[in-house]
């Protein structure tokens, strides 16, 4: 069974950092592209940043310079290291692997960035 669980999420002040991380399982991880996307409440999922199997990365113009993405193909997780959070960040985070025609998707983990 495929499975993405993400973590890291929480309250955090803006300025403050988090790290979230995706542990994935039942996947050879090293071929699927690894991406993170958001929801803020009303809107639509975005995507923030995506690793490609190769370790290219892309992101979001709205967070470049404030996060990186990352992937540890030994331990099947991919991180996403915020920076300098806004309240604007708050959002679900939801991980995703991608594969030619598979795709699957974590539970997401919420952060709040607010005093």
């Amino acid at each position: 069974q495929v499975q993405l669980v993400e973590s890291g999420g929480g309250l955090v002040q803006p300025g403050g950092s988090l790290r979230l991380s995706c542990a994935a399982s039942g996947i050879i991880f090293s071929i699927y592209n690894m991406g993170w996307y958001r929801q803020a409440p009303g809107k639509q999922r975005e995507l923030v940043a995506v690793i490609t199997s190769g370790g290219s990365t892309n992101y979001a113009d709205s967070v470049n310079n404030r996060f990186t993405i990352s992937r540890d193909n030994a331990k099947n997780t991919v991180y996403l290291q915020m920076d300098s959070l806004k309240p604007e960040d708050t959002a679900v985070y939801y991980c995703n692997a991608e594969w030619y025609s598979s795709t699957y998707w974590g539970q997401g983990t919420s952060v709040t960035v607010s005093e």
